[in-house]
């Protein structure tokens, strides 16, 4: 079964739904342009209202690996997303507990998430001017034979409407969704969220 992220939670109470609606793992913002982001007393009471129902996954930009590291013991955070312009030294010094994201438009870019370090590697849209979080897909196509080596994250665009052919199409190893389950920037729709995993519950049948 393909695995499940609900990114860009903003609450205790949304996460707590997400997981509870069948969710493997929840992602808290710390990237400061973004309009989802926490703070680290926020992301606190995410992972103790969690527990360890699911994985809560620190999503991070612009910050030093000395930083991350403690960012991920003062909130007790599972795993971070590198979601700016790190070096693949950074992620390896942050391993087993961090994953590089990859801002995606050609086969140059997968080649770039390719070479990146670890088990896992996210894949999201390239949008100028952005780090992630647009609502925007990409071309699923670049990314099979990525899908089919490394663990990977397929994020961009994701909806419940599309998720089950993204599936059928790439076979990732998860699935990350924010914007598409949201009534408002930051704010999750139970109903959404509930559509979504069965979308992706539907690729498996």
């Amino acid at each position: 079964m393909t695995r499940i992220k609900i990114c860009g939670v903003t609450s205790a109470e949304q996460a707590r739904a997400c997981v509870e609606a069948g969710a493997d793992s929840v992602g808290v913002n710390f990237v400061a342009s973004s309009v989802r982001r926490v703070d680290a007393q926020a992301a606190g009471a995410i992972v103790r209202a969690v527990g360890s129902s699911a994985l809560v996954v620190a999503v991070v930009a612009g910050m030093t690996v000395d930083a991350m590291r403690a960012l991920r013991e003062a909130t007790g955070v599972g795993c971070l997303q590198l979601h700016g312009d790190e070096s693949a030294d950074d992620v390896s010094a942050l391993l087993p507990h961090a994953y590089k994201a990859v801002r995606v438009a050609s086969r140059d870019d997968v080649e770039r998430a390719r070479a990146m370090p670890g088990e896992y590697v996210l894949v999201d849209a390239k949008v100028e001017g952005t780090l992630g979080g647009t609502g925007h897909a990409f071309d699923w196509s670049l990314v099979v034979d990525l899908a089919a080596r490394r663990r990977l994250v397929l994020a961009g665009g994701l909806t419940p409407e599309n998720v089950t052919r993204a599936i059928e199409t790439v076979r990732p190893w998860c699935v990350d969704v924010a914007s598409g389950v949201e009534s408002a920037p930051g704010i999750k729709d139970p109903a959404r969220v509930r559509a979504f995993i069965e979308a992706v519950r539907a690729a498996h049948v």
